[in-house]
């Protein structure tokens, strides 16, 4: 595994005339999100997907610093592709599943990562578990949904000084909050595994996955989807 990771398509995300788009490596000024779920086959590589997809779709030439989004799961099928029914799920939302593959979490990948977003609480705890000082960085994605909500805005750096700087003191501010904004119950902060189930319930998963990347993205951007 190269150092840059799998990356949005690849690559590093930098800054053009014309947008945000797959190049060269301009600089160390990087943001690593790492998704995990627990084979790297359904959920994690949804999600990585549906992350770079809404970037895409948002970020303009005003934003300074690289973005990195990967994923890999606590018991990762090295290798293996994604789910075909993920990869419907993708194809839904108009996202490119194409050139994935699976792996498994490795400390190095942990030690990289600026933010861990995992599908369960068991996940973050195998995160977590793995030292690194990953507790302050690591939430389950329902979580870090919830506690992005509760921030304000204003009080995030402006983008002139970067979409890094920003995205530092996002994932700062939310682990702040964790202790004091806590879910209504155990449950709300999980996704489920899909995995062996028909493409409905993948649907429905998929939805959890993009309705709950909407405000992190929305947060991390400064730019709001679409409708």
């Amino acid at each position: 595994m190269s150092p840059e990771g799998r990356g949005i398509a690849g690559e590093r995300l930098q800054a053009s005339p014309h947008g945000w788009s797959p190049g060269e490596v301009t600089g160390g000024n990087t943001f690593r999100i790492l998704h995990v779920s627990t084979g790297n086959v359904c959920r994690s590589p949804i999600t990585e997907r549906l992350t770079r997809h809404a970037l895409s779709h948002r970020l303009g030439g005003f934003v300074t610093g690289d973005l990195i989004v990967e994923s890999a799961g606590t018991w990762g099928h090295e290798g293996a592709p994604m789910e075909a029914n993920a990869a419907a799920v993708l194809a839904d939302f108009g996202a490119d599943a194409s050139g994935f593959t699976g792996r498994e979490l490795l400390d190095e990948h942990v030690i990289r990562a600026d933010l861990v977003l995992t599908a369960t609480r068991d996940h973050r705890a195998q995160v977590v578990s793995m030292g690194h000082s990953a507790g302050l960085r690591t939430f389950t994605l329902k979580e870090f949904t919830r506690l992005v909500r509760a921030i304000d805005p204003a009080t995030l750096p402006p983008l002139d000084e970067g979409m890094v700087e920003r995205a530092r003191a996002l994932v700062r501010a939310a682990a702040a909050l964790r202790g004091w904004l806590l879910a209504p119950t155990p449950d709300a902060d999980e996704v489920y595994d899909p995995y062996g189930a028909p493409i409905t319930f993948f649907r429905s998963i998929g939805d959890e996955i993009n309705q709950a990347l909407d405000p992190v993205v929305t947060a991390l951007t400064g730019v709001t989807a679409s409708r």
